[in-house]
């Protein structure tokens, strides 16, 4: 596992897949950047800790974080922190595959988010 090139689970591409329908967000990067928030705004332990990224959906770690890239990476070490865990680049990576699959599923899981506006009310409570 390694920042440099994330990769999502088929589960997660196909609820993205549905949310870039409705919500005419075209961008793999900003629906994982929301749901990452999303996610990691949630303090308990995410219940899946393996994810099979199976999906044909990589992005680079430049891509998914854009221009905040220091921001996202202390985040994840604060959560691995907040865990329990140390800080390292596997944990950080690992943090970051549960996080965005439980994210995603949140952005999939309620009706208000299957339009825009549903996304930003989620993000902007976050």
């Amino acid at each position: 596992m390694s920042l440099e090139n994330i990769r999502l689970a088929t589960a997660s591409k196909d609820r993205l897949s549905r949310l870039k329908r409705t919500t005419g967000i075209t961008q793999w990067n900003v629906l994982c950047r929301w749901a990452l928030a999303l996610s990691l705004a949630d303090a308990s332990t995410p219940l899946v800790r393996e994810v099979v990224t199976d999906s044909n959906v990589e992005m680079s770690w430049k891509t998914f974080a854009g221009p905040h890239g220091d921001l996202y990476l202390a985040l994840l070490k604060q959560r691995c922190v907040a865990d329990g865990l140390e800080p390292t680049d596997e944990n950080v990576s690992k943090t970051l595959t549960i996080h965005l699959a439980r994210g995603i599923g949140y952005l999939g899981a309620h009706k208000e988010m299957t339009a825009i506006e549903g996304l930003i009310g989620a993000v902007a409570t976050v």
